[in-house]
């Protein structure tokens, strides 16, 4: 791809400094080592991300567990699915 053509996302980087007991500063340090992290601000970015998804899907259960109750889902319904899927990639 042309460079021209590429689009360039750029974050706005903030600084946050911790303050660790030197058991967890051990521990991620043994993460950054052992695990292919740069730095263990990569290391705890991954952490926070995966807390972000954790929050995310546990906000999509409940709403689910609290939405309207449909008709149950049997092996049918995923055979349509599976159909509908399959259709729309063989056009």
């Amino acid at each position: 791809m042309p460079i021209f053509a590429k689009i360039a996302m750029v974050f706005r980087m903030s600084t946050m400094n911790i303050s660790l007991p030197d058991h967890l500063k051990s521990f991620i340090d043994e993460q950054v080592a052992g695990r292919g992290y740069g730095t263990s601000s990569e290391y705890i970015r991954e952490l926070i991300r995966r807390d972000q998804d954790r929050l995310d899907l546990r906000r999509l259960l409940l709403d689910g567990a609290s939405s309207a109750q449909s008709k149950p889902v049997d092996a049918d319904y995923f055979a349509s699915l599976r159909d509908r899927v399959h259709a729309r990639h063989s056009k």
